[in-house]
């Protein structure tokens, strides 16, 4: 046991690669606890900070750990442009609470904290960005995000209601949710758990995409978003359509947003894995890819 921990500030490092990182565990709106791992440059910084994040949630300092043992390429890659980096968990995602729920009011009852729901997972990564502000060694000014699938989701999320990012990239965003799309019959409820599957949505066409949104609802909620960001889509993806009518919506609304497509058989190729031989399985597209999102965020943390 290490006597010196502090149990409300909680950073235990441990070396990857022969790296130094920090395992932290960040409180929550709601006073839980999410779990990052953070690297950084050489030195005492301030250094510009970028926050990766992928899927839905869950799974916490396991999937952590995990990541930085096999999913670690675009975190180097990072470090090594100067950027401090972090891995980022958050709870799990809530099947249509973002639609359902409504904005989180927050009130105060006998002193103390009173919420008219619990927090969703964007918003535990807006607690986390905080969270990395008030870091010594992280510029507060200079912090980004990459989000792969529902983490690119997230990134449009968060951004229609907190202006504390520099600039982001959205990776595949399956963004059906924030779009407020009606999915077709690929789509279908699970009977034993009345959620809906759509693992197989078949969403690839960008005309098929836009009929099937809410624009009114869509077009509100990107109104609010002031951050640039840069959508990444995936030429034969499923949900190409709702990656790209993301960018041309916040393109039609006159957002700063750039739009970049890759030919590449994995989703979430902006993370390359390791494989069995503990080398890492990636191609020219894929180191292209991140080349990319690095050059576009250069733009606004270094400038």
């Amino acid at each position: 046991m290490n006597k010196t921990l502090d149990p409300e500030n909680v950073v235990i490092t441990e070396m990857v690669d022969g790296q130094p990182v920090d395992l932290i565990y960040v409180p929550t709106w709601d006073g839980l606890y999410a779990p990052i791992a953070i690297r950084k440059p050489a030195g005492d910084g301030p250094f510009p900070i970028v926050l990766m994040a992928s899927g839905n949630g869950g799974e916490g300092m396991p999937w952590i750990r995990k990541a930085l043992r096999d999913r670690a390429y675009t975190m180097d890659r990072l470090v090594a442009a100067g950027y401090a980096c972090a891995w980022l968990r958050y709870r799990t995602e809530v099947e249509l609470g973002y639609n359902d729920g409504g904005a989180l009011v927050r009130d105060r009852r006998q002193g103390r904290d009173m919420f008219n729901r619990s927090p969703l997972e964007y918003e535990d990564e807006i607690a986390i960005i905080e969270y990395v502000k008030t870091l010594p060694y992280v510029d507060p000014d200079r912090v980004g995000l990459i989000g792969m699938s529902h983490g690119g989701e997230m990134i449009l999320k968060l951004t229609s209601e907190y202006h504390g990012v520099a600039a982001a990239v959205a990776c595949e965003p399956a963004a059906h949710e924030f779009l407020a799309l009606t999915p077709d019959n690929t789509a279908f409820v699970n009977t034993d758990t009345q959620l809906r599957n759509i693992e197989s949505m078949q969403m690839a066409e960008v005309d098929k995409v836009r009929r099937r949104i809410d624009m009114a609802v869509a077009q509100a909620r990107i109104a609010t978003i002031d951050t640039p960001i840069m959508v990444m889509g995936r030429d034969d993806d499923h949900l190409q359509g709702i990656f790209r009518i993301s960018y041309d919506l916040l393109h039609e609304a006159g957002k700063d947003v750039e739009w970049a497509s890759y030919v590449h058989d994995l989703h979430g190729f902006i993370y390359p894995m390791r494989g069995a031989d503990g080398e890492y399985e990636l191609n020219d597209v894929q180191v292209g890819a991140i080349e990319d999102a690095i050059a576009y965020l250069d733009r606004y943390l270094k400038s």
